[in-house]
């Protein structure tokens, strides 16, 4: 069963609103569970269009090129390997410029003007939440490769990334493994921080630790000097960090300007891997991130894929887990069209249960119900690389339970 809710500005609202008037190519619309739609995708050449929809300007730039770039490594492979059904995957590139109502506008375009079968992309839960009633009325198909806040089901769209079960519970887990008692939580001012720490709360007492601050500034604000004194003031024992995008760098800033390091108020990221580690302008040795994948992650999958992206990048350029959730996204949609022999919404979502891949994290498996993947939790912590050490694992694959079904604690209906 689906289920999808949206919280959206008005802003974003009224664009949506433009972008629905636009003339479609006949998708069906959302609830319509039976309808089946006129796609005005065309796979008859030796070529499909896929589109690949990520912030190349702006805040989230930071983050989303990074997904772009190993998109584009992925299509490049799958090409040479013969491509989807025999049909090279043709890309159609936008920049969703950290604009929720510009991802709206551009998802749009991309599944009814350029007729892709399907859209690569997002990063914010706000620009999913965005995309989300535009794919589901032209009944198209969004891969999403960032981790988020749950609580939503389309059947209009693929969760590679992890759901709050499979990184937040995890996350909590280990603080209260490393015996932690007080906790303060900082985030971006948006949908996924907003919705992450109300879980972060219900699991907090049930674990018996006690949330001493909740801070939050706006995802294009760089300046955390008054909520970072908050932070000295209540003296926790570790910051859960779901700030998004740049504003990461000016909270760091201030972190280390007001005297915290990871000795004395260690912080737990959930949006800051790899590629953001040395863009901080500090030394960020010694603190934590929740994921699902490491470049560190021991395997010859995942050695064949740092190669493959370095390769073609340069040996600088580090590889996290939303480029390789994307990367593997890519790959998940191949097996599913080839599963089903067919690029249409409706066979591929019939196909969908089970179908797998060797990814470098880790061999993935869709749940065909709420398409979302079987991931493995990892805590890393820091170290002079600007690496991350595995200091805590789940050993296996959780199961994706992205409305908290299996949890007595959780109560969606408390503030």
């Amino acid at each position: 069963m689906f289920h999808s809710r949206s919280r959206l500005t008005t802003g974003t609202v009224l664009a949506l609103t433009a972008a629905l008037s636009l003339s479609a190519c006949g998708g069906s619309k959302a609830g319509d569970e039976g309808a089946s739609s006129t796609s005005c995708v065309d796979s008859s050449g030796d070529t499909i269009k896929l589109g690949f929809l990520n912030s190349t300007s702006g805040a989230m730039a930071i983050s989303e090129q990074t997904v772009r770039d190993s998109l584009s490594l992925a299509a490049e492979q799958i090409n040479a390997s013969g491509g989807i059904l025999g049909k090279k995957i043709e890309p159609v590139v936008e920049d969703g410029a950290s604009d929720p109502a510009v991802f709206a506008e551009k998802i749009e375009k991309l599944l009814t003007g350029d007729c892709v079968a399907a859209v690569f992309g997002g990063w914010t839960s706000a620009s999913r939440k965005a995309m989300l009633p535009v794919v589901e009325a032209d009944h198209g198909l969004l891969f999403y490769p960032v981790q988020y806040e749950g609580l939503e089901a389309s059947k209009n769209i693929y969760y590679t990334g992890a759901t709050t079960n499979q990184q937040i519970i995890p996350a909590m887990d280990f603080l209260k493994s490393k015996g932690v008692k007080t906790l303060f939580l900082a985030g971006s001012d948006y949908v996924f921080p907003r919705t992450a720490n109300k879980i972060i709360k219900q699991y907090a007492a049930e674990l018996g630790i006690k949330i001493v601050g909740e801070e939050y500034v706006p995802l294009d604000d760089d300046d955390w000097t008054t909520q970072v004194a908050k932070i000295v003031a209540a003296k926790p024992d570790f910051v859960f960090n779901t700030i998004n995008g740049s504003s990461n760098v000016g909270f760091i800033k201030a972190y280390y300007e007001q005297g915290l390091t990871a000795k004395t108020t260690p912080i737990i990221s959930v949006s800051i891997a790899e590629e953001e580690a040395p863009a901080m302008g500090k030394d960020v040795t010694g603190q934590y991130a929740a994921w699902n994948y490491f470049e560190s992650v021991e395997s010859p999958t995942n050695d064949a894929f740092i190669k493959a992206f370095q390769d073609k990048y340069g040996k600088d350029r580090p590889t996290s887990d939303p480029m390789e959730a994307a990367y593997t996204s890519l790959y998940l949609y191949k097996n599913l069209v080839e599963k089903a022999d067919s690029f249409d919404v409706d066979k591929i979502n019939a196909a969908a249960d089970g179908v797998s891949f060797d990814a470098p994290e880790g061999t993935v498996t869709i749940d065909g119900e709420n398409h979302h993947i079987a991931k493995t939790a990892l805590i890393g912590q820091i170290n002079a690389d600007n690496q991350f050490d595995v200091v805590w694992s789940s050993e296996k694959p959780i199961e994706p339970d992205p409305f908290l079904k299996g949890y007595a604690w959780w109560d969606p209906s408390a503030k």
